[in-house]
């Protein structure tokens, strides 16, 4: 029963698109540097293939901002890959001045192996190194982001790392199985068992969910907020779905009010919701985020 279990979880969990939105290509003369298809080597984005200790090597890309003064380091979700999701990072660095590191788990775009639960919680471990080997980041200026099923190598990692400045969870799970049925136990087979983790983060966590996701359920995003050891005021997102939420003002007006509550830290906790979003939908540019079900 377990095996089953398991197995159909992961099988409802990892979408790649088929076949990968890009290429990673090597430029001719000069330093040779590494470059993804599709993107000028002038918008300040640098490649890497990182090994993991899984043995696959993924694509990682830092999009350097020249008045940082943090780093986010995000998961993307499961129907995507890096190619979609050059428009949102490009945007993301723009409004909120930061850098961003962003990669693909093994399996996915250009990125060698299968995707697994495993895999990805090794994946976003080599990503981590690189990012203090290649760039001397540290946890206090490191900002963990994880979009749904990111949510799981994400929550791994920051249960891991102490002094991390903060956590964003956009349309993130409780776990696997929690997405198919609604159980009141965490099963041993179950992935992602985000619902556990949450309660070992030690920095301030900030939750974005649509009320009206009917992929992920609000009340996952609801009741991780509530575990949160510290809970900064999370963001409900009236009329939301699944992989829209970018393209609410609200999205990044209160992102960046994060970020802004992140430079003067120690934050105090704060247990108030936020009052519920009016803002009416627009059509979503970015990317294909996650789905869940047979292909």
């Amino acid at each position: 029963m377990g095996n089953v279990t398991s197995s159909v979880a992961a099988r409802f969990a990892f979408f790649p698109p088929e076949p990968a939105t890009y290429e990673v290509s090597r430029e001719r003369g000069g330093d040779g540097r590494l470059r993804l298809t599709g993107l000028s080597p002038e918008k300040s984005v640098e490649v890497h293939l990182v090994e993991t200790r899984a043995g696959n090597r993924v694509v990682a890309t830092f999009w350097r901002h020249p008045r940082a003064r943090f780093t986010i380091l995000y998961s993307h979700g499961n129907a995507a890959d890096l190619g979609q999701m050059l428009d949102l990072f490009l945007e993301l660095r723009a409004h909120l001045r930061v850098n961003i590191m962003s990669y693909d788990y093994s399996g996915y775009g250009a990125s060698t192996g299968k995707p697994s639960e495993f895999n990805t919680y090794s994946d976003i471990e080599a990503v981590y190194d690189c990012l203090k080997k290649e760039y001397g980041i540290r946890q206090e200026d490191l900002i963990l982001y994880g979009q749904s099923v990111g949510s799981g190598p994400t929550l791994h990692l920051a249960a891991r790392l102490q002094k991390l400045r903060g956590v964003i969870l956009h349309s993130a799970i409780l776990s696997g199985i929690r997405v198919l049925y609604p159980v009141k136990v965490t099963f041993c087979f179950d992935i992602f068992k985000n619902i556990d983790k949450i309660r070992q983060v030690n920095c301030p966590v900030f939750v974005i969910h649509g009320m009206a996701d009917d992929i992920v359920d609000w009340t996952h995003g609801k009741r991780l907020w509530e575990l949160s050891k510290i809970k900064y005021d999370p963001l409900w997102i009236k009329g939301g779905g699944h992989c829209n939420l970018e393209t609410y003002p609200e999205y990044i007006k209160h992102l960046r009010k994060f970020i802004n509550a992140m430079e003067k830290l120690p934050l105090v906790k704060q247990n108030n919701q936020s009052r519920l979003p009016t803002s009416t939908i627009t059509e979503s540019k970015h990317n294909k985020c996650l789905r869940f079900g047979n292909r």
